[in-house]
């Protein structure tokens, strides 16, 4: 009978558990795997230093991230880590089995781990896991299973359990444990003392928290959730009791007023408040990778970090940015949003969703309540639009009228894409699938006045001007301009608006009646419509902002400010604020960008707290307000300095110390000093902003290298490669989207002259420069003196010297006069030289068009040829035969040879010129080839010429006509 009453409580309280509501905004959730920090899969606790690292006790050691790099750092002992703890000097607490103590960097910033152990007495130097660190009163607290340990001044003393220390917990200034055997105990006196009246070794407690003023939340393993009250224990009743008595609770910790997270085994994180209301639950559903949630941590910026059995997510709890899933079930395309009689309206790809809001409910992302489909809506929604006091969606079926609940088809179709009423009128003009549609307003709602003839065009983006001019655009057939009857039931006319109408082009256009101009969003920026041309025209306004980016969207909130989303990305032009160089700041969203529809992009911006973008999994909602008055602090850190060598040298490890402390700042008594050969560097740097790593960008600059700072860049590291000796600081910052710039950290070291560049090198030249001087001065002075001493002897023999002076001169100009001559016959053999490479070169020239000439004739097959070029083959013989290069040539030759010509002339009276010129040609040793172009005969005519000169010569057959010609220039000589 007790067991059935049991389960009909347990049964009730998992019906109301299902029913319970969370809030209807969802925060992103960035999962970290052990792949991407490269350790051991479990993250058991997490702890954050004052400038923003996080600290994760994991299997494989330490393990340490700054937002852009992991580090792990394992114990001397290889063993797991379950807990840590960082006090108020930066030390970091951890321990494992048999090895306790803390991480703190040396003097180069590098972490180092000191040992405890030997501080333990002998007898307890042997031990498990420690599974809790806590720090107390300036007093660190680890616990064992069997042991509790103090270290307080530098001496450690231990505290053995009678059944099993199961916690150890710290809260309202108090520090709690419990133990097995004796429940809850409180230390108080240097001892450990019960602390409530009633007997709690039966609730097996897993956490303690502050709750209100004088009291403490308390969890319990399998028992649900109690308040100490005093020193007395009641338990709470709550929403979630049918998960707390059926799941275990791994801790309970307060994370923000009246929030209070309690992480389960199997249920992941619960979120609820003082009353035990289910705020939030995330678990796999909501994008966690595991259930067995070990570790929380709320960070400086009010983000959540859990530590779970296979890896590590981050929750942007404090985030502006949420996502709305109107059906969690079925993740569907979202892109059109409506606020309307205290509802949120959500058109999806497959139906309407609503859900309902306070009317004073500011931030509509953290209203509690469950979404439920508007009947009739089955579909896909194309838009919501809010006409006199009444709620209208184009729906893939016609337009459809919400009331209360409920969907009233009103046009007979067919699909209806959006919805514009005109000024000062009943009249509603629909854009559908095959031109427009009139609908009139009763005064109770809305009626279909037929369909408008004239356009039969699917027209899916409307827009109505102050003269009730309908524009509308097709996505391939560009911009319509429509003027209607009077009664608006028939089209009188209409324009088209393409390329030949100012457009870059007549796809993919957008129009917009925005700040009562005519605005067309095209692919290659914003255009206006020119009342006066009749035509577009690239806006002089939007040029400067967007230039010739695509534009997909356009919308004007409530302010005046206008609301965009180009080439993906999410964007306002905000005139509230002022930038350096315009009235109005432009704010893009990196968070978003690449989340809306592609062909659907949509935003509705309701008011500064609640702007929603249309996107392929729900909607995204956009605090406006809270995300450009972010308090969270901006910073950067210099994670790593390497001196680059033949190998990596880590002279920087990213912790600045000074007085035994964690600083914010480098000590300038510990300044780095590397040796010449180390002159090449590599920085590394990041920031703690971990809700905002898209929106993050930096600049940097190395004093004493850089003359200004870099161009802001999202790369966290920067290389500089043979850098001269000298002091030199190496600065960073970091900025946000919306121009906020952190304070820059710096990083000073020097880079040591070479042994030749110093200081004592420098004096040594010195020296030895003034040592060469004083050496050269005293060698000139010696001179000098010998000068002197020599100056009468030399006198003497000045005119000894005359003489000898004058004989050599003599000889000097006899010398000069043969090396003019010398000179002259030279610049003769050059002279015949050349002359006699002209007379080759203009032969062979000859030859060429002679035969060339020859190939043309012949191709172009010309009657009686020969006959018509008989001129011009007698015009090159002529010229080939002409004397006058021949007897400059001959003047030169015989002036350079010895008159050779005209001693062979006189020795041998029967040889002709033709005889002459080849014994010329051949005593210049000229070939046969050259010989031939030279007296334009043929090869075989130079032999038979040789021959012939032979013959008259009468020489025998083995002499040399060569050899012969040069003897006869030697006897002439």
């Amino acid at each position: 009978m007790k067991k059935s009453i049991l389960f009909v409580i347990v049964l009730r309280m998992l019906i109301y558990t299902s029913s319970a509501q969370t809030t209807i905004g969802t925060p992103a959730i960035k999962s970290y795997t052990h792949n991407e920090y490269n350790a051991g899969s479990e993250i058991w606790h997490i702890k954050q230093d004052k400038n923003g690292i996080l600290y994760f006790a994991n299997d494989e050691g330490l393990l340490t991230f700054d937002g852009s790099y992991w580090k792990t750092y394992p114990l001397p002992n290889k063993s797991a880590i379950k807990s840590v703890a960082i006090d108020a000097w930066g030390r970091i607490y951890v321990g494992g089995q048999d090895e306790v103590g803390y991480f703190f960097p040396n003097n180069a910033g590098i972490l180092k781990f000191h040992s405890l152990k030997q501080r333990l007495p002998k007898k307890a130097r042997q031990f498990a896991d420690i599974w809790d660190i806590v720090i107390h009163n300036n007093e660190v607290f680890f616990r064992t299973i069997e042991c509790i340990f103090e270290l307080k001044n530098n001496t450690m003393h231990t505290f053995d359990a009678p059944g099993g220390w199961m916690l150890l917990n710290r809260a309202g200034g108090k520090l709690f444990a419990y133990d097995k055997a004796i429940g809850l105990v409180i230390f108080k006196d240097s001892h450990w003392q019960a602390f409530v009246q009633q007997p709690t070794t039966a609730l097996n407690v897993s956490g303690i928290t502050e709750f209100n003023k004088d009291t403490l939340l308390v969890s319990t393993r399998k028992n649900g959730l109690f308040i100490i009250a005093g020193s007395s224990l009641v338990k709470k009743n709550t929403a979630i009791d049918g998960i707390l008595l059926t799941d275990l609770i791994n801790f309970i910790q307060k994370i923000g007023v009246d929030r209070y997270a309690v992480g389960t085994s199997a249920k992941g994180l619960i979120i609820i408040d003082g009353k035990g209301k289910l705020i939030d639950q995330y678990s796999n559903n909501q994008g966690l990778q595991n259930n067995n949630v070990h570790g929380i941590l709320l960070d400086r910026d009010h983000n959540i970090w859990l530590g779970l059995e296979n890896g590590l997510d981050f929750i942007n709890y404090n985030t502006s940015v949420k996502n709305i899933y109107p059906n969690r079930e079925n993740l569907v395309k979202s892109n059109s949003v409506s606020i309307f009689n205290n509802k949120l309206y959500i058109g999806t790809s497959n139906g309407l969703y609503t859900v309902s809001i306070g009317a004073q409910q500011k931030d509509i992302s953290t209203a509690t309540g469950a979404f439920t489909e508007v009947p009739n809506t089955k579909g896909q929604v194309l838009s919501l639009t809010q006409i006199n006091g009444h709620l209208l969606a184009g729906h893939q079926d016609g337009v459809l009228q919400i009331d209360d609940n409920q969907a009233k088809l009103i046009t007979p179709g067919p699909g209806a894409w959006t919805m514009k009423a005109f000024p000062a009128s009943q009249d509603v003009i629909a854009g559908t699938y095959t031109g427009f549609q009139l609908l009139k307003y009763n005064g109770a709602g809305f009626s279909f006045e037929g369909k408008i003839n004239g356009i039969y065009e699917s027209l899916g983006n409307l827009a109505v001007d102050r003269s009730n001019f309908v524009w509308a655009t097709h996505p391939y057939r560009g911009i319509f301009k429509v003027q209607l009857s009077a009664d608006r039931k028939k089209i009188v006319s209409y324009t088209q608006y393409t390329e030949k109408s100012g457009l870059p082009s007549a796809l993919n256009n957008h129009v917009y009646f925005i700040k009562n101009k005519v605005i067309a969003a095209t692919e290659k920026g914003v255009y206006e419509y020119n009342t006066t041309e009749g035509d577009f025209a690239r806006s002089v306004f939007y040029e400067p902002i967007f230039g010739k980016a695509k534009i997909e969207f356009f919308t004007e909130d409530g302010k005046g400010n206008i609301w965009f989303i180009s080439n993906q990305r999410v964007g306002v032009i905000d005139f509230g604020k002022r930038s350096s160089n315009a009235s109005y700041k432009v704010i893009y969203f990196p968070e978003l960008a690449g989340q809306t529809v592609k062909g659907a992009e949509y935003i509705y911006p309701h008011d500064m707290d609640n702007i929603f973008i249309g996107s392929n999994n729900g909607v995204f909602h956009l605090n406006y307000r809270q995300y450009v008055s972010s308090e969270n602090k901006l910073n950067v850190l210099l994670t790593t300095v390497k001196a680059i060598a033949e190998k990596d040298s880590l002279i920087f490890g990213g912790y600045f110390v000074k007085n035994n402390r964690i600083a914010s700042a480098q000590n300038t008594q510990l300044i780095a000093s590397l040796s010449n050969h180390w002159n090449s560097f590599h920085f590394e740097y990041t920031s703690t902003l971990f809700a905002q790593k898209s929106n993050e960008e930096f600049s940097y600059k190395l004093i004493g290298f850089d003359k200004d700072w870099s161009q802001w860049s999202v790369k966290t590291e920067k290389d500089y490669t043979n850098l001269p000796y000298g002091q030199y600081t190496f600065s960073v910052k970091a900025r946000n989207n919306l121009g906020t710039a952190s304070a820059p950290v710096s990083y000073s070291f020097i880079v040591e002259p070479a042994w030749y560049q110093t200081i004592w090198a420098y004096l040594a030249y010195f020296l030895i420069i003034a040592c060469t001087v004083y050496i050269g001065i005293k060698a000139q002075q010696k001179r000098f003196k010998l000068y002197q001493q020599r100056h009468t002897d030399e006198q003497k023999r000045l005119s000894y010297l005359h003489s000898l002076e004058l004989d050599r001169n003599d000889k000097e100009i006899i010398t000069l006069k043969n090396e003019k001559l010398e000179a002259e016959l030279n610049y003769k053999n050059k002279e015949l030289a050349t002359l006699t490479m002209q007379m080759v070169n203009r032969s062979k020239l000859l030859l060429n068009i002679k035969d060339e000439l020859m190939v043309l004739i012949k191709k172009l097959n010309i009657p009686d040829a020969s006959y018509q070029f008989r001129s011009v083959f007698k015009l090159l013989s002529d010229t080939g035969k002409s004397d006058d290069d021949w007897d400059n040539f001959s003047m030169y030759f015989d002036q350079v040879h010895n008159n050779f010509l005209t001693t062979m002339k006189a020795k041998f009276p029967g040889l002709s010129s033709t005889d002459l010129k080849l014994c010329a040609y051949l005593r210049l040793n000229l070939s046969s080839k050259e010989i031939a172009q030279l007296l334009n005969i043929s090869l075989k005519g130079v032999e038979i010429s040789r021959y012939r000169v032979r013959k008259k010569l009468q020489l025998a057959t083995e002499t040399n006509l060569y050899d012969f010609l040069m003897e006869v220039t030697k006897q002439s000589g």
